[in-house]
């Protein structure tokens, strides 16, 4: 029976002394990993934490993060990671949903997680630094799972209603780890290294779990700074990097020049989240020596989809090939496969496609139809079997790297007193790619202010979700069924509006 901790206890085994983990002062090798890891599981179980029980968890990007996560998954329990910006309101509608048992949070960022758990009247564990289970009797070793359970679930708001939660089991998480480890070519001979949030999929399955699969040391950095960021490539003597757009162009921007020989072991940095500008590209790969391969994936297929391969160029565009073990179909709105080269929605298959959604049946059935997964993008594919995504998912908004639902974001707006009619649409942005802008409608002879406005979201949502500029209007477009039109809204005020808004923080940092 498999264990997502499989990997980590053969190489425990094979090659105890080899790094496993190490970032913020903390290291681990394999054989420390694993025990660390089944020592979490018995403090768990402890605490009356059993198999198939959800727990909500809650760390940045560092190695007490995978030792807890591992550990929530060798008792057999489901975990839940969430984002350390939300809220306490956030966190409480993911434990009722789920049914969560416990809490854990990372002391120092634990306030929210731990207002939530006692709102909830449910118990509070906080994750601290340095062996991460200070306390309980290991277990003897990781609990048996079957590859359809429920390993982890992660909250996605899709385009309409409350989060949902997709279900990711044991076979899609670690059949994304071994086709993330071939796509990268990892060996036990690699270094990995990311600043990505491990709550998010990519850096969680692309990333970590890829690593510990192939054996390779994993370097974690908490909070990204981009000179940090190339200090622990050179340091660490990383040879394969994952991050999105933002952090790559960030890497550009740093002064200096770059030490010869500095990234001589660097072959592989991994791209995904947001579309990848070519100039950003072609830049990093002057610079640092290394080609950056972008890929396309959702929370419902474990981050996977679509990868370029090494030394294989993919055309400008492009986000690479179906992802091995895996088939790819743009369809029509019967249902039906189009042409090379024309649009259509894209369909993906594979074994890391998720179960479903946590007590969603009737989302599930519309997202999987006979084993596939509607996306809701929109693309083309081209004579080679590359995909080229042309929509993103309705009206989704990628603000540097984080995927911001303006459903959610409008049911936070409308729940205002003084608003009427509300919508939340991205626009360009130079650093974030997309900034979030909310055009509001207020009652008549309201005397509301866009500060107002944006102090009302920045007390219920995430910081990456709240909108940084707010345009106000009579009224909404809206169709012949009353719905609102987005693609009617002027864009021009809602960029001036952003213009204002960096313009105004400038001058606030002097």
């Amino acid at each position: 029976m498999p264990s997502l901790s499989d990997a980590i206890n053969k190489h425990a085994a094979e090659r105890p002394d080899n790094i496993a983990l190490r970032g913020s002062g903390t290291e681990f090798t394999y054989k420390q990993a694993a025990d660390a890891i089944l020592a979490y599981a018995g403090m768990l179980r402890e605490k009356g934490v059993e198999a198939d029980d959800r727990v909500l968890y809650i760390a940045p990007t560092v190695p007490e993060f995978a030792i807890a996560y591992f550990g929530i998954n060798a008792c057999g329990a489901v975990v839940l990671p969430a984002n350390p910006l939300c809220t306490p309101t956030e966190l409480a509608y993911y434990i009722e949903d789920a049914g969560c048992k416990l809490v854990i949070a990372w002391d120092g960022i634990s306030e929210a997680a731990r207002t939530a758990a006692e709102t909830a009247g449910i118990e509070f564990v906080a994750l601290e630094s340095g062996a991460a289970a200070t306390s309980g009797t290991p277990i003897d070793a990781p609990v048996d799972r079957e590859i359809d359970d429920i390993a982890c679930i992660l909250y996605t708001s899709g385009t309409t209603g409350r989060p949902k939660g997709a279900e990711l089991t044991v076979g899609n998480l670690k059949s994304a780890a071994g086709i993330s480890g071939r796509l990268g070519e990892y060996t036990d001979a690699d270094a990995v290294g990311t600043a990505l949030p491990l709550f998010h999929v990519f850096g969680q399955a692309s990333v970590m779990l890829a690593a510990m699969e192939a054996g390779a040391p994993l370097s974690l950095m908490a909070r990204f700074h981009p000179k940090d960021f190339i200090d622990m490539i050179v340091n660490d003597g990383l040879t394969a990097v994952g991050g999105v757009p933002t952090m790559w162009n960030a890497m550009l921007h740093v002064p200096g020049d770059v030490e010869p020989g500095a990234f001589d072991k660097l072959r592989l940095a991994v791209s995904g989240g947001a579309s990848l500008p070519l100039e950003v590209m072609q830049a990093f790969k002057r610079r640092f020596g290394c080609a950056i391969l972008e890929g396309y994936g959702l929370t419902e297929t474990c981050g996977l989809a679509t990868f370029s391969r090494p030394g294989i160029a993919a055309p400008q565009g492009t986000v690479g090939l179906a992802v091995y073990d895996s088939e790819l179909e743009v369809r029509d709105g019967e249902g039906n496969s189009v042409p090379v080269g024309e649009r259509g929605e894209v369909f993906v298959k594979g074994p890391f496609v998720m179960r479903g959604y946590w007590k969603r049946p009737d989302a599930t059935a519309e997202t999987l139809i006979d084993g596939w997964l509607k996306t809701g993008d929109i693309g083309e594919l081209d004579t080679e079997g590359n995909l080229r995504i042309v929509d993103r998912a309705k009206d989704l908004i990628i603000r540097g790297g984080y995927n911001v639902y303006p459903s959610e974001i409008e049911e936070t707006l409308y729940a205002h007193p003084g608003i009427v009619e509300a919508a939340v649409v991205g626009v360009p942005d130079a650093h974030y790619g997309e900034e979030v802008v909310a055009v509001v409608a207020p009652k008549p002879d309201s005397e509301l202010t866009a500060e107002e406005v944006t102090a009302w979201c920045t007390e219920r949502l995430a910081a990456y979700k709240y909108p940084r500029a707010v345009v106000f209007v009579d009224e909404l477009p809206k169709g012949p069924s009353g719905k609102i039109l987005k693609r009617a809204i002027d864009r021009d005020p809602l960029i001036a509006a952003v213009d204002e808004y960096r313009a105004a923080k400038a001058a606030a940092r002097g």
